[in-house]
């Protein structure tokens, strides 16, 4: 056979190895070509290119905008030969405000909605955002030798684009990235933009600074469509090993919408999830009776947010159907957070701290390259106008050498000979006009002379100084944190068992109220001012006509809320759990933060710290029955249990905590009272009727009850806005289930009892009106009078309002203001 083959060569392969070596070639191809962002500026390829397209072209911020068409046209002509659908649909997302944190192009027309796509590019138009500027900012830069970043060739070989942008600002950090290559995917957050650049500025100042370090600057992801950040475990796990699993969950009030109709208001979602799809899901778990209770729900998202009605039926529980939204709808998602990007075109997964220290190092580059760059054009202008100084010094023996010679070449031999110049300064020289002759222009010479050399002399400084270097980038990033930095959108909220109070909660003094309609919050006590007795107050809630403030209590932040409702039962919340509100705000529904049913209301708060505070709790019923029961029985980590079990429509009106050997008290409406000891009532368990403790005449019911050691003096208080002190001596100490004694004497005037609280000297309280007049002043203020006695002003009341309610502040906690 001869050697030479008729058909040419032919090289024998293995089809394994070969399917092996071109799956890895284009494995890698779309790794670093397309799929990943670069852990310097952050960008993927099409995103570079497109906003280096528009820079070179011209559509830069503050610029006409200019249709995306030719934006994709450009891209697609010059750069990126891929689908002109996959570029628009990236140029796109930079522009919508609900996809990207800050966004880095600015939109006009119509860029889509979160389920809405775009219009067709040829209707859109665009430019750069301010912010994208500061990603270009000294791109154009260059010497022949130098250029800020690297360049190489486009796809043709016709143009240069950049390897990678300066990057003025972490991109990566505070506008994510989300990309699927094969065999490895990314998910990037966006981070809050003045919190990244802190975390930035002290890694800068700390060049060993950790993750765990950067952390106390970097709170968690800042999604662009707000939401809450449920719990800290995921976040933790994404910014010290940059994978994490971050809970989302939508924000959402319970509102009256019209009498007895309440509904679920949603005002912001979780990150890129759809609303029709949360709206379908909802529709279908409805249908399959999932959840039962939800009557309507609409679309009312426009352009000022948005908004997800869910009307509810009129016994629904809020609570319930909102625990269930979250379980079965992406009302509540979670954000897999898996920070892969590209290192020396490498994919590596970063924590926090790598990807700041490798942003920091890029600045580093750009810094040293731009200084460069800079000191080669500042040298080389010094050194043409070095030569222009020479000429004009030697202005009359330039001319004369000029005059003289016979041609172009001549003359620029004979000044590079007598006055020792380069080519480049004797050409400056020759093409010098006339009008530098002029000693205006002379003088201006030297000035830029003068500021060439100290600009030289500068950039040499910043070149053999890392300090200099990194306190020049922490200048620039300080001046972008001023100009683009805001606040968080989504916040973070502790998950149960996630974090302890102290280290999320501050534990303020807080004044807790609840109205005859179940309207609650809370409000920091130190809002309300010292008046003297007899004051008008000042707005406490803008309530509705018919709705007026029944309960008031003063506690802490950390407290445990106990709220005792007409039914007998009892609900436990964190005092922080409740929203906190202006002084004049309404607050929300009670439902919304319990799980009460429909028709069941509060009819006392109690607070503890840690249920070892008391022995006991003592619980009064508006037909006249007491019951006591052991404190700890209530600590258990259900949410609601049963207190007391009421007979005949009864109703709780009073609950004390008591160390087991205390005298108590109950007071009627019609201003009787009695005092007994309350180890004649035996402790009871939670679900009993207990036994009877005053004696009640027809049409009365009891009121108020208190226990001798709380206060020296009963402090009474009618509807009518008179009060007294009396002693607490004064009340005679009788059996249980007498009648009593006569506690003040009422009139038309004076009205009913309304309240009774056992007081010390020093004491300062909270009186409110029906009109949602709340007035604080000091019980030294109410006069001491006898059991017989009515009472003098302690609220000036408008016509036809009513006092509801009166809360103690012990003298240790009041603030004077």
């Amino acid at each position: 056979m001869p050697d030479d083959n008729p058909i040419g060569h032919i090289q024998s392969i293995e089809i394994e190895q070969e399917m092996r070596d071109s799956f890895l070639e284009y494995a890698m191809s779309v790794i670093v070509a397309r799929a990943l962002p670069d852990v310097r500026d952050g960008l993927k390829p099409v995103h570079r290119r497109i906003l280096y397209s528009m820079w070179d072209s011209g559509i830069r911020p503050g610029s006409p905008y200019r249709k995306c068409a030719r934006v994709v046209g450009d891209v697609m002509g010059w750069f990126h030969p891929h689908s002109n659908d996959a570029i628009y649909d990236a140029l796109v997302r930079l522009g919508q405000d609900f996809s990207s944190r800050y966004p880095l192009v600015q939109p006009q027309g119509n860029f889509g909605t979160v389920d809405d796509p775009p219009a067709a590019m040829r209707y859109t138009e665009c430019r750069l955002a301010s912010i994208a500027g500061h990603l270009l900012e000294g791109i154009d830069e260059r010497t022949p030798d130098t250029t800020v970043v690297d360049f190489d060739d486009n796809y043709s070989g016709e143009r240069q684009e950049p390897v990678v942008l300066p990057a003025r600002f972490p991109n990566l950090l505070v506008n994510g990235s989300t990309g699927i290559a094969v065999g490895m995917a990314t998910n990037i957050p966006p981070h809050n933009l003045s919190e990244v650049i802190d975390a930035v500025l002290h890694a800068i100042a700390n060049p060993k600074a950790t993750a765990e370090d950067l952390m106390e600057f970097v709170k968690g992801p800042d999604f662009p469509t707000g939401a809450y950040i449920v719990g800290t475990r995921g976040l933790k796990d994404a910014l010290l090993t940059g994978r994490g699993s971050v809970k989302m969950r939508a924000v959402t009030e319970v509102v009256e919408l019209r009498k007895k109709r309440i509904a679920i208001i949603v005002t912001e979602i979780p990150y890129q999830v759809s609303i029709d799809r949360i709206m379908q899901k909802i529709a279908n778990l409805v249908k399959e009776k999932t959840i039962v209770g939800i009557s309507e729900i609409r679309n009312e998202t426009n352009r000022e947010g948005i908004r997800i009605v869910i009307e509810l039926k009129r016994d629904a529980n809020p609570q319930v159907i909102e625990n269930l939204l979250y379980k079965h709808t992406q009302l509540e998602e979670n954000f897999a957070v898996n920070a892969v990007a590209l290192v020396d075109g490498v994919p590596r997964t970063l924590n926090l701290g790598e990807m700041v220290h490798y942003y920091i190092e890029h600045q580093l580059d750009v810094i040293r390259r731009r200084t460069e760059i800079r000191l080669q054009k500042a040298e080389n202008r010094a050194h043409i106008v070095e030569g222009l100084l020479i000429a004009l010094d030697n202005i009359d023996e330039v001319v004369r050498i000029i005059r003289g010679s016979a041609d172009t070449d001549e003359a620029r031999a004979s000044l590079i000979e007598r006055f020792e110049l380069s080519e480049e300064q004797a050409n400056h020289i020759l093409d010098m006009p006339l009008r530098r002759l002029t000693a205006l222009e002379t003088d201006k010479l030297r000035e830029e002379h003068a500021e060439l050399l100290a600009k030289i002399k500068e950039f040499k400084a910043i070149l053999k100084s890392d300090k200099k270097q990194r306190e020049l980038i922490a200048g620039e990033l300080t001046e972008i944190k001023e100009k683009f930095g805001d606040r968080r959108r989504s916040r973070i909220i502790p998950d149960s068992g996630d974090l302890s109070l102290e280290d999320l909660i501050a534990d303020d003094d807080l004044v807790v109220t609840v109205s005859s309609a179940g309207y609650v919050k809370s409000v920091l006590a130190s809002t309300y001012r010292i008046q003297g007795r007899g004051g008008r107050g000042v707005k406490g809630a803008n309530l509705r006509e018919d709705d007026v403030v029944t309960h008031l209590l003063h506690t802490s932040a950390h407290a445990y809320l106990l709220f005792f409702t007409n039914r007998g039962k009892v609900y436990r919340i964190r005092a922080h759990e409740l929203p906190r509100k202006d002084r004049t705000a309404k607050g929300v529904l009670v439902h919304s933060v319990l799980a009460l049913e429909p028709d069941e209301r509060i009819e006392a708060i109690v607070d503890t710290r840690d249920y070892e505070t008391s022995n006991f709790l003592v619980m009064f019923t508006k037909t006249g029955q007491v019951k006591k029961t052991r404190f700890s029985d209530y600590d258990s980590r259900t949410s609601s249990l049963i207190a007391i079990k009421l007979q005949g429509g009864d109703e709780v009106v009073a609950v004390r905590t008591t160390n087991g050997s205390n005298d108590v008290l109950m007071f009627t409406t019609n201003g009787q009272g009695i005092r007994f000891s309350e180890q004649d009532a035996r402790p009871m368990g939670r679900d009993t009727q207990g036994v009877r403790g005053i004696k009640l005449r027809d049409g009365d019911h009891v009121v108020a009850a208190a226990t001798v050691d709380e206060g020296d003096d009963i402090l009474l208080v009618t509807s009518g806005g008179y009060g007294k002190r009396t002693k607490m001596a004064d009340f005679p100490k009788q059996k249980r289930g007498g009648m009593g004694v006569k506690a003040i004497k009422l009139t038309r005037v004076r009205g009913q009892l309304v309240a009774a609280r056992a007081v010390s000297k020093g004491d300062e309280i909270f009186v409110t009106s029906s009109d949602g007049i709340v007035i604080r002043q000091t019980v030294d203020k109410v006069s001491r009078q006898g059991r017989a006695a009515t009472g003098v002003k302690v609220m000036n009341l408008e016509k036809g309002a009513t006092v509801t309610a009166v809360a103690l502040v012990p003298e240790e906690n009041g603030e004077v203001g």
